[in-house]
């Protein structure tokens, strides 16, 4: 179930946190955005967390909703994989645009300080899984598939403790 809007208090948005995304390499035509939806229907994470949105991400931006942009762990969970640019009639980069809010999230002390640790830790694990599996599509060797595995089970196990 999609988690209940918080009421916005006009004295508390940003006016000038969309020129501010703006001004990063890759939030340059942030406000070329019209809402279409099209970058969340082409979006695999909105499959798997219906509560995250980047056309939602994108209005709150404009809106000036900085805290509650740069707090939120939704902008970690983009996996830059520009479906959401290659699909968008108005070319707004918003793979890019994740990037700038990261970087100001960890600019102005609104991440978590261990996210970055943590970030590059899935990204090692999600390369060495991504190599196991095209290495296993390539030589459908029974080890590499059993290697794959234990990773995943590894992590799996070091996640719940």
């Amino acid at each position: 179930m999609p988690e209940e809007e918080p009421v916005v208090q006009v004295g508390d948005l940003d006016l000038r946190f969309a020129d501010e995304v703006a001004s990063q390499p890759g939030g340059e035509h942030i406000r070329r955005c019209f809402a279409c939806g099209t970058c969340a229907a082409g979006c695999p994470i909105t499959e798997v967390d219906p509560d995250y949105n980047p056309r939602k991400i994108v209005r709150q931006i404009l809106f000036g909703m900085r805290d509650e942009v740069l707090s939120s762990p939704r902008i970690w969970y983009c996996l830059v994989c520009y479906r959401c640019y290659a699909r968008c009639p108005q070319k707004v980069n918003f793979t890019d645009v994740m990037r700038a809010l990261r970087y100001l999230a960890i600019k102005g002390r609104h991440a978590p300080s261990d996210v970055l640790k943590r970030i590059e830790e899935l990204d090692r694990l999600a390369q060495s899984l991504r190599h196991n599996l095209v290495q296993y599509s390539f030589e459908k060797r029974s080890e590499l598939l059993d290697a794959f595995r234990n990773k995943v089970e590894e992590q799996l196990k070091g996640m719940s403790t």
